[in-house]
């Protein structure tokens, strides 16, 4: 029995450890990380837009997908705007200080995105293509009023 304590309390003491040492991830990691969601975000929300704007045929299939990952990737991007990325020089980013500055509207910022994305998902399994379509537009809103306000104009 005492074996089995002592084996929990290293196993215990392990997972510790790991979590400490992958909290403490380089700020290029986060930078490239956080840039790679939000690549994917467009990947997957482009058709979805051009769907909305009638630029491409409606596919419900699609959007149901579509929004099922962009549900997901819209919690993903934020724990890599922490502050020690704030001044890495060495990779391009868009980011404006102002995510650093105004973290409580930053924070306002992306929970709208996600309130936003997870309303679409929703939406997208409802099969009324009106308000699916509204609802696209409602994302494309959130995105557009955090870089209106946080990103870098390209």
């Amino acid at each position: 029995m005492k074996r089995k304590a002592a084996v929990a309390v290293v196993v215990a003491l392990g997972a510790g450890l790991s979590w400490s040492a992958l909290a403490q991830v380089k700020p290029e990691i986060l930078i490239k990380q956080r840039q790679a969601v939000m690549t994917l975000q467009g990947k997957y929300f482009g058709p979805m837009g051009g769907m909305a704007q009638g630029k491409v045929p409606y596919n419900a299939d699609v959007v149901r997908r579509n929004a099922g990952f962009l549900d997901n990737l819209s919690r993903m991007p934020w724990d890599g705007f922490d502050p020690s990325t704030k001044d890495v020089k060495d990779i391009k980013t868009a980011a404006l200080p102002a995510i650093w500055s105004e973290p409580d509207k930053f924070r306002q910022a992306a929970d709208r995105l996600q309130a936003e994305t997870a309303k679409l998902y929703e939406a997208s399994r409802g099969g009324d293509e009106s308000a699916v379509k509204n609802q696209i537009a409602a994302v494309g809103k959130a995105c557009g009023a955090c870089h209106e306000n946080f990103r870098q104009k390209q």
